[in-house]
Parts: structure tokens; sequence; C-alpha cells
């Protein structure tokens, strides 16, 4: 009885932890900015460059996602994109500001669910 309670105490912990890793995902990212800001986004909000929002081809509109490069910022998802190269997430300007992204312009940033 003992080591089966240890067992599934073990079980539990292990799952809970591999659910926390693989939440996490690396993605190549890039920013937008100046042209797009006052278009209509894919969700069809008005784009605010300086806001916190991102851009993906297939996650739900409204989905939220922490994002850390040199620094962390949370963003929500409400356009469609990228579409240049293997890029898998386009932040608005004011979120890659906040995590450093702006001077590399491309990187690999580090992205949970929130």
């Amino acid at each position: 009885m003992f080591i089966k309670s240890i067992s599934t105490i073990a079980a539990a912990v292990l799952l809970s932890v591999s659910t926390s890793v693989s939440a996490t995902n690396s993605m190549l990212s890039s920013w937008y900015g100046g042209y797009f800001h006052g278009r209509t986004t894919a969700n069809g909000e008005t784009y605010n460059m300086y806001g916190l929002t991102a851009a993906h081809k297939t996650l739900p509109f409204g989905t939220k996602l922490r994002v850390c490069y040199q620094g962390c910022v949370d963003v929500r998802i409400n356009d469609r994109g990228p579409y240049i190269g293997s890029r898998e997430l386009d932040l608005s300007f004011g979120a890659a500001s906040a995590i450093g992204l702006i001077k590399p312009g491309v990187d690999y940033v580090s992205v949970s669910h929130i």
C-alpha cells in the first residue's frame, strides 16, 4: 500500500513536470511595425504597433503567450502571419521592444502559454 501511494505521487509529480516543460517552446520570431500601424488585423482589430500583440499562423485569436528573449512580455494573438521563411511568431513593435528583439530583428524566443 505504501509503495503504491509513493508511485502514484511520483507519477503525478512527473506528469506535472513534463506538462510544464512541454508547454514551453522556442519559436523563430520577428516583429512588425510602422507600415501596418492603423491597418486592420486578421481578427478585425486596428493594429497598434505599440501594443503587446502578436501574429501566428494557426493559434486561435485571443491566445495569450509569455514571450522571452532578453526580457519577457505577455502578448495576445490578434493577427495571422508571419509569412516569411520559417518564422513562427510576429511580435508587435511594442512587444519586441519590451524584450530586446528590435535590433536583431529575427531570432529564437522562448514561448509559453499563459
